[in-house]
């Protein structure tokens, strides 16, 4: 039968109590072998595994650290069967092997937390949910990062995806409150970016992107407009970002026209005209094509007669503004001979004196522009001798002329010149005095023009009108 001797001997160790010592990564069996500087090099290798396993999660450093580990563990337990006595210390036994135990355990539990934490994480993500996931993350502390920082690293990323996400998800909402395209832009630019970076994060970013689309349309139709545009414009990514494909086609109709009838009450007729042109060429089958058709025909006339009435404004004669450069307004009414009013620009001395029921100062009224330019010399009516009281003997032969008005008739609603290219306008002649301002030298009063009454006005531009 064999006995063990148990006894203090000075210097001696339990090999097992030094092997458990060690398998503690404190050195503590190091320090039962008196071997101070081989303990601090215990301690020093274990805080650099450690450090770099908390620091990069990688698991090289992990298998590293178990490697020191075991060494450590069976590097004791040689020293100490070399160098003892091989007496069996129950004390040294029973201390180490708590220690050790301690450790372990500590270690397997933090782990197998972490695990727990992770698993809730990652179930969090895979159903969308960026707040439970981060709530679980929240859960990590230093002990978990220093027993498995490999298995809560994963976690890190997905929170700083939700960050990422979170400010997509503002961005997102901004865009829908202004209607900018360009937030649009950085809020789906993030969303590609997070999705990109890791498949998984596909349930996230829908629910970021759904958020987003449940608030389309928004009460600013040309806002929602914009939106739906750069929506359908953005092509297809073949992810969950084309979901937005089908919101852009549901909505955009009716922001297109709601625009269109927000721009012509703000009188920006283009703008107008753009949105519901832009509903006809893209969505040519939708039930709002009608009502799109006749917000292109009033915006255009709106544009025509805009135009128009510049151009009146900026008349000063029958060679500047609409005479100059004439244009169309398809709302005029229709010319018919015997019946309409015309606008009268440039020269006013005689066309002022036709009567109220042929003229207009409405352009959107008128169905011709009569541009009238100033009078000359028509045909020759009648020639007579008229002498001057302080000189009879030289009498003046003058010839008086009907008064020749230059015109440029053009039909509003086509903005084609008509005839007649010009009108006289006939009167008296020869009145039995003729008074003009003279001065020295003076070679009489000229060519005169015939004495003109309303009625030979309105009898000069019948033709005009074909009344």
């Amino acid at each position: 039968m064999t006995y063990a001797t148990y006894e203090h001997s000075k210097g001696s160790a339990d090999p097992l109590a030094v092997a458990l010592g060690n398998a503690t990564l404190l050195g503590i069996g190091y320090l039962l072998l008196r071997q101070r500087r081989l303990a601090a090099i215990a301690v020093l290798g274990t805080a650099v595994f450690v450090g770099l396993t908390a620091r990069t999660a990688e698991t090289r450093y992990e298998v590293l650290l178990l490697a020191w580990w075991v060494a450590g563990t069976a590097h004791g337990w040689f020293m100490a069967r070399r160098s003892s006595e091989h007496a069996v210390r129950l004390g040294q036994r029973a201390g180490t092997l708590a220690l050790a135990l301690t450790v372990v355990l500590t270690a397997a539990l933090l782990r197998i937390d972490a695990y727990g934490i992770e698993n809730r994480v990652t179930e969090a993500r895979a159903s969308g949910d960026c707040e439970a996931a981060m709530t679980a993350q929240g859960e990590v502390w230093w002990g978990h990062r220093l027993a498995g920082a490999p298995v809560v690293e994963p976690g890190d990323t997905v929170v700083e995806a939700c960050h990422r996400l979170d400010g997509a998800a503002s961005t997102l909402a901004h865009a829908a409150r202004r209607g900018s395209t360009d937030d649009l832009g950085r809020g789906f630019g993030t969303l590609a970016g997070v999705l990109n970076d890791d498949p998984r994060n596909e349930q996230t970013v829908r629910t970021v992107l759904d958020t987003f689309l449940d608030a389309l349309p928004t009460d600013d139709s040309c806002g929602t407009a914009a939106l739906t545009t750069w929506l359908r414009d953005r092509g297809p990514s073949h992810d969950v970002l084309d979901r937005s494909a089908d919101t852009a086609a549901r909505t955009e109709p009716a922001a297109l026209v709601g625009c269109g009838d927000h721009l012509m009450a703000e009188d920006a007729w283009p703008q107008a005209r753009e949105h519901y042109q832009q509903l006809l060429e893209t969505y040519p089958d939708d039930s709002r094509k009608d009502e799109a058709r006749g917000g292109v025909r009033k915006a255009t006339l709106a544009i025509e007669l805009d135009q128009v009435r510049g151009l009146v404004d900026d008349t000063s004669d029958a060679s500047s503004g609409y005479c100059a450069e004439p244009a169309k307004y398809s709302g005029a009414p229709r010319y018919r001979k015997g019946s309409g009013r015309a606008l009268f620009l440039g020269d006013s001395e005689y066309t002022g004196r036709l009567p109220g029921s042929w003229r207009t100062g409405d352009p959107a009224k008128a169905a011709l522009v009569v541009c009238a330019d100033e009078a000359e010399n028509g045909a020759a009516v009648q020639t007579c001798s008229y002498e001057n009281k302080k000189s009879r003997y030289l009498p003046h032969q003058v010839t008086f002329h009907k008064v020749k008005i230059p015109l440029k008739i053009y039909e509003l609603r086509t903005g084609k010149r008509l005839d007649p290219r010009s009108v006289q306008i006939g009167g008296s002649s020869c009145p039995s005095m003729l008074r003009y301002e003279y001065y020295m030298y003076d070679l009489g009063p000229g060519d005169q023009f015939v004495s003109t009454s309303k009625a030979g006005v309105r009898n000069a531009f019948r033709p005009v009108f074909g009344r």
